[in-house]
């Protein structure tokens, strides 16, 4: 399935925040889970921002593109949410928030085209400076590497062959990193995604909303939920809920991100009860839906490292 992912694929579900001003960096720090303050310029932060409770309500690929100015790659339909709740807190920071979207053009890149774009294998959240554009390497999806190109919306596109948009969606999926969309917001704090376990969460920054839910989930054993991948043959959709067959009344986990696999049938990250995902017998939308098989994560869990 791997040999599918190659190429370059145009990304319109994606938008972007700019944060720019001499406090753009520290804002940003005292908003969401990872760590800004140290950011550098060949780094990027995978990171989210959550509800007092803890809940993520929107998830960001984010880097420096200046000194005083960082982008937030996010999907696009919690944008104006998300845009609109950060600028709430702004105050007397020295830093704007706007949506760049119509600024930037965002591809994805992925297999050869990418080798041949940057021949060395590079580690998630590198950051390679092309001139005008960013190229954030991503979580690899089947042993393909992968990355976001960020650059200007009258920048001619990575040199390759066209990617299907729906084999990226796939190939994010595999990837095991999920992205906060509409269906999803409020659904999970950051661990219920594997999010400190794929550079997401930073325990040892200052406050941010939720900080004290996030932190206690880690270090007080109260985390019960996990993300997996998960095979089935029928559709399945972000926000479908999840049923282990011996207790079909209440639903034991959530899909988070899916997308139709090469081989046929779907592929999804779910988060899922620890309990549900060891009694295995899981099923989509209902007890008797179609069955989830689940499958071996691309990374470790940060508890098992």
């Amino acid at each position: 399935m791997s040999l599918h992912l190659n190429g370059v694929a145009p990304l319109p579900q994606l938008g972007v925040i700019r944060a720019i001003g001499t406090d753009a960096a520290s804002f940003l720090h005292g908003q969401l889970t990872q760590d800004f303050a140290l950011l550098g310029a060949n780094e990027a932060r995978l990171a989210a921002f959550c509800t007092a409770k803890g809940r993520m309500q929107a998830s960001f690929i984010a880097f420096k593109r200046a000194p005083d100015e960082v982008l937030l790659v996010c999907s696009r339909d919690v944008l104006p949410a998300t845009l609109k709740r950060l600028s709430m807190f702004v105050l007397r920071a020295k830093a704007k928030l706007s949506d760049a979207s119509a600024e930037f053009a965002l591809y994805g890149v992925a297999g050869e085209t990418l080798k041949a774009l940057q021949p060395a294998p590079q580690a998630p959240w590198n950051v390679a400076d092309l001139g005008a554009a960013r190229l954030v390497q991503l979580y690899p999806a089947d042993g393909q590497p992968r990355a976001l190109w960020v650059g200007p919306a009258d920048a001619p596109a990575p040199a390759g062959p066209a990617l299907d948009t729906t084999l990226w969606q796939w190939g994010e999926v595999r990837s095991a990193v999920a992205t906060i969309t509409t269906p999803i917001v409020e659904a999970f704090v950051p661990q219920m995604l594997n999010y400190e376990s794929v550079g997401g969460v930073n325990f040892k920054k200052g406050c941010y909303p939720g900080q004290e839910v996030v932190a206690r989930s880690q270090f007080r054993g109260t985390l019960k939920r996990r993300a997996f991948l998960a095979h089935a043959d029928a559709e399945l959709a972000p926000g479908q809920e999840v049923f282990q067959a011996g207790d079909p009344e209440q639903p034991a986990g959530v899909v988070a991100q899916a997308a139709p696999a090469p081989s046929g049938g779907w592929d999804a990250i779910v988060s899922l009860q620890l309990t549900a995902a060891e009694a295995g017998d899981l099923h989509a939308g209902s007890a008797t839906g179609a069955r989830l098989d689940l499958q071996p994560l691309p990374y470790l869990l940060l508890a098992d490292v």
